[in-house]
């Protein structure tokens, strides 16, 4: 992340597992916003990363349908897509266990048209 320090304006963090957020507030530019999405039990960090850096830690809850369409025109329009795991219907329990065991990276997303043929 070194080699990324203080190079975007905005984060949108989704991760809802406890992580580490000091990492993400040096990739952010002087007055820059990091903006929680996922629900972490826990938020730690230097508040000298908050203040020095004119910083923003905000959150924000799902929006409607309109926001949501803005949202998806949106990453259609710059070629931004998610990173998830798509799996069939068969693996869900397994997708549990892994959930259970913090063994996910990103999410999951079950593919019930190609499960059910």
């Amino acid at each position: 992340m070194k080699a990324l320090e203080k190079s975007l304006d905005f984060i949108i963090d989704t991760a809802s597992g406890d992580h580490p957020f000091d990492p993400y507030m040096s990739i952010l530019k002087t007055a820059g916003t990091l903006v929680l999405v996922g629900a972490p039990s826990e938020i730690k960090l230097n508040p000298m990363n908050l203040l020095l850096g004119m910083k923003t830690l905000s959150g924000s809850a799902t929006g409607g349908t309109k926001q949501t369409q803005e949202m998806l025109d949106f990453c259609g329009a710059h070629k931004i897509y998610p990173e998830v795991e798509v799996i069939p219907i068969q693996y869900a329990n397994e997708a549990l266990e892994r959930l259970i065991n913090k063994d996910v990276k990103y999410r999951f997303v079950i593919d019930i048209e190609n499960s059910l043929g």
